[in-house]
């Protein structure tokens, strides 16, 4: 009964930071406050109730319209609660009442934003980036889990990866290559995922960007756009660390031995 409470409780806990987490992904990347004004409907402006702002559940009441106009509501709103309340139940299944749990709902909903706004606006926020690398260097500084060395050698070992990346990709180009959302989001994983983890991030987040981004972004209008067509790299290094933070390990352990033999 317990452990059934415990998992009840993290998916609704989950689900009520989804719904922040909506405001930020909608907010930050125009640069205005997650804190007011309060959330109101985007066609008829009406401020939306307490009542209609429950998580999932007043969504599916309102059957995915404004109360007052009739508009309908993204569905975004309800996926992002519904997944970022599984993120939370996932973690405290995983790993039960433990810092670690923390860590893995904490790192994986950060993605989920990184890799929402990257896909909407082509734009990782720093609040997301930045602020959730010193939330991983902060979450290590206490004991039970990575430590802070390798928190911090990791954040400094991913983003001077992509910053080196960066450099030798715009003198060989001879034009911009790279955003420093990808940069700072880079520091961000190495400080939940270490070193290791990051690198493997990049590998895999490039193979998922060439494999579906490219074809994807160069559909346009049911033609072919330029090979040159921005790629939201972040969502695909989201795509990365997500399979990194789970099966990491086992990859990397298959890789080595692979090597070895």
């Amino acid at each position: 009964m317990i452990d059934r409470l415990l998992l009840a409780y993290a998916f609704i806990i989950g689900a009520c930071i989804g719904s922040f987490l909506n405001v930020c992904i909608y907010r930050w990347p125009a640069e205005l406050s997650v804190m007011k004004p309060r959330s109101r409907c985007g066609s008829c402006g009406q401020q939306v109730r307490w009542y209609d702002n429950v998580p999932l559940v007043s969504w599916l009441l309102l059957r995915g319209r404004c109360r007052d106009c009739g508009t309908a509501i993204s569905i975004q709103y309800p996926l992002v609660e519904l997944a970022t309340g599984v993120i939370w139940l996932t973690a405290a299944s995983r790993f039960g009442l433990d810092l670690e749990a923390l860590r893995s709902a904490v790192f994986l909903t950060l993605l989920l934003g990184i890799a929402m706004t990257d896909a909407r606006e082509m734009v990782i926020p720093d609040q997301f980036s930045l602020g959730g690398t010193a939330i991983g260097l902060a979450l290590a500084a206490v004991p039970g889990g990575m430590s802070f060395t390798s928190a911090l050698i990791g954040a400094v070992a991913g983003c001077a990866l992509f910053w080196g990346i960066k450099i030798v990709a715009e003198k060989a180009l001879k034009k911009p290559a790279l955003g420093v959302g990808d940069i700072h989001m880079m520091a961000m994983i190495g400080a939940f995922l270490g070193t290791a983890g990051a690198m493997l991030t990049v590998m895999l987040g490039s193979l998922a960007g060439l494999l579906i981004g490219v074809p994807l972004t160069r559909l346009r209008r049911g033609q072919l756009a330029p090979l040159g067509t921005y790629l939201p790299l972040g969502t695909f290094l989201a795509i990365g660390a997500f399979i990194v933070h789970f099966w990491g390990t086992a990859i990397l352990d298959w890789y080595i031995g692979l090597l070895a033999s």
